[in-house]
């Protein structure tokens, strides 16, 4: 499970890091100062998870199943927070509103929070 989190957490990193490089050169004539803060928020949120999952691929503290749940979790809240900005954003390019997925945008954020949530119960009562 560990060589599982770890790669998808550089996996996730890289991808923060190209998409971030790309909304700072070819998207900051493309969007609005808004669009391109929005975008932005995306990526950091991105890497701040990619981070999350290093930090919970080498972490002792929890037993597979917590891991296997808190790895889901940011998986699924990454993809729904920032993949639904990165959509919501650039509709001057792809010329598709999505507005309708809007709501998943929050439902991704409650996802990453029960994550560190239950980071945080299980580091809580490890015993060691």
């Amino acid at each position: 499970m560990e060589r599982k989190i770890t790669s998808v957490a550089a996996l996730m990193g890289m991808i923060a890091i190209i998409l971030g490089a790309f909304g700072a050169h070819a998207l900051k004539k493309q969007l609005s100062v808004e669009q391109l803060t929005a975008f932005e928020t995306g990526v950091k949120y991105q890497m701040y998870h990619a981070l999350f999952l290093l930090f919970l691929g080498l972490n002792t503290l929890l037993d597979e199943k917590a891991k296997k749940m808190v790895f889901q979790l940011v998986i699924f809240g990454v993809i729904f927070f920032s993949g639904s900005i990165y959509l919501l954003t650039t509709k001057a390019i792809t010329g598709v509103d999505f507005k309708f997925i809007g709501i998943v945008t929050p439902i991704g954020g409650a996802l990453l929070i029960l994550a560190w949530g239950i980071l945080f119960w299980n580091i809580c009562k490890a015993k060691r």
